[in-house]
């Protein structure tokens, strides 16, 4: 194995690309901002899970499996879950009934993220299952002066913190001048944001030191992060929506508790996405979720395997913003096709490719360097296992498609037809079941048998005929 190319990412916090150098060798820690599962996740949403899931396996690559650890946080407390789980199973506690409304969503973003080609994070970590965590940090921004009680909320003083403002690059003064709209006359500064909100007797809640409520949506990310990955960490992630307020107010709330000069070391943020030239909204139409597109006909007339999804998003490089169309799709599709499907490997991915990915995830560079080695390794079986590999460290790959046994048995009995009609000299009807078999996607190879001489045929199935 050659020497490791230096990883280079860029980082939000310094609007620069620099070399990575991580806490700790041994244990690389990256966490990211996953789905509030309160109803079936979107486009948008596959969107960092891929990106993140490239770096997770690239992080892997350099520094070792077991020397890795990704957190991907789930978000279950919300005021719509809080309120579905009190209306429908009011006799139960509230962890409890917030995890009958939100397992079916959970469960099927899990699927639809193994569906696209993601491994499973390290940790998963539930916000419900982290109150008291959240508690604690709380109880000790308002030790140190950084957070308040006003109108039954706690709120965090953002005037307390002099570097305010360092992700987004956004000034507090200018942000108080400028303000249109009206700022809550409990809170001391209009950019103050919430830690903890007291429940009303009719809305749902967890105990804590200032009364009965939920906690705020900054803090849970705070607090999941600290639990599983420290005080400090290597690389936040997210998209590009998140940037401010809530990566903004966590790096407050974290820093300022703690007591530390960064939360995470590099942040990293995926460009915005489309739906055929248009942001997605339901008003426009071309809202779209993950599930429809694997299980319906909704997008494009058809479903998409999660591995053409997953390629298409690759295809741009992920702080660029995306155009997610039915073109794009079908180029995706088409490049697929004409990858061998990759079988178990121990071999190394292409230097080529890894050099790409760790120039800032260059997966364009990749993808265009791994097409090329799925051309060698069509013409050289050497090849084969250096494109496993690479492919695998992409997660993108081909798949088999899976016959049932009496369509592979009618195949089957088409080819010894074919065979014998070429036997037969009427090689008319032989083209002709080929071509057949052409048409539904399945691809004839005729050789002849080492020992007998006789023309042998095997046969596949094609991705795409496009």
């Amino acid at each position: 194995m050659g020497a490791m190319p230096t990883l280079k990412l860029y980082n939000t916090l310094t609007r620069e690309k620099a070399d990575f150098r991580p806490i700790d060798p041994a244990n690389v820690r990256m966490y990211v901002c996953g789905p509030t599962v309160y109803d079936y996740a979107h486009i948008g949403n596959a969107r960092p899970n891929i990106v993140f899931d490239v770096l997770f396996r690239l992080l892997r690559h350099v520094y070792g499996a077991n020397h890795v650890t990704y957190a991907r946080n789930i978000t279950d407390v919300d005021d719509k879950i809080n309120a579905r789980a009190l209306r429908d199973y009011p006799g139960l506690p509230l962890n409890e009934a917030i995890r009958r409304v939100t397992e079916k969503t959970e469960t099927q973003f899990l699927e639809d993220a193994k569906a696209l080609g993601c491994l499973d994070p390290d940790v998963q970590p539930r916000a419900t299952e982290n109150i008291a965590q959240m508690v604690e940090i709380i109880e000790t921004l308002i030790a140190k002066g950084h957070a308040y009680q006003a109108a039954g909320e706690v709120l965090f003083d953002t005037k307390s913190m002099t570097d305010y403002g360092q992700l987004s690059k956004r000034n507090l003064d200018e942000q108080q001048a400028g303000a249109r709209v009206a700022v809550d006359a409990h809170k001391k500064n209009p950019g103050d944001f919430v830690l903890w909100k007291l429940s009303e007797d009719d809305e749902p809640g967890w105990e804590s030191p200032w009364g009965r409520g939920r906690p705020g949506w900054h803090i849970e990310c705070s607090a999941m992060s600290r639990r599983y990955l420290g005080e400090v960490f290597d690389i936040h992630g997210g998209g590009l929506d998140l940037i401010f307020p809530h990566h903004e107010n966590e790096i407050a709330q974290s820093r300022c508790a703690h007591g530390t000069e960064v939360m995470a070391n590099v942040w990293m943020h995926n460009g915005f996405l489309q739906v055929e030239g248009r942001k997605m909204s339901k008003s426009e139409g071309n809202f779209v979720t993950i599930y429809e597109l694997l299980h319906t006909e909704k997008f494009g007339g058809r479903k998409w395997p999660g591995e053409v999804l997953r390629l298409a998003m690759l295809m741009t490089h992920y702080r660029e913003p995306i155009d997610f169309s039915i073109k794009r799709l079908e180029e995706a599709e088409h490049l697929l096709s004409k990858w061998p499907v990759p079988g178990e490997t121990a071999d190394e991915p292409d230097p080529a490719i890894v050099a790409a990915l760790a120039d800032d995830l260059n997966t364009v560079a990749a993808i265009q360097a791994l097409h090329a080695l799925a051309q060698k390794a069509s013409l050289d079986s050497r090849q084969a296992g250096v494109f496993a590999a690479s492919a695998a460290l992409l997660g993108v790959a081909p798949k088999e498609i899976e016959l049932d046994e009496a369509v592979v048995h009618e195949i089957d009995a088409r080819v010894r037809a074919r065979l014998e009609l070429i036997k037969e000299k009427n090689f008319a009807e032989a083209d002709g079941i080929r071509n057949d078999l052409q048409a539904l996607g399945i691809q004839l190879k005729d050789a002849k048998d080492p020992e007998t001489g006789e023309r042998v045929t095997t046969w596949e199935v094609k991705r795409s005929q496009a």
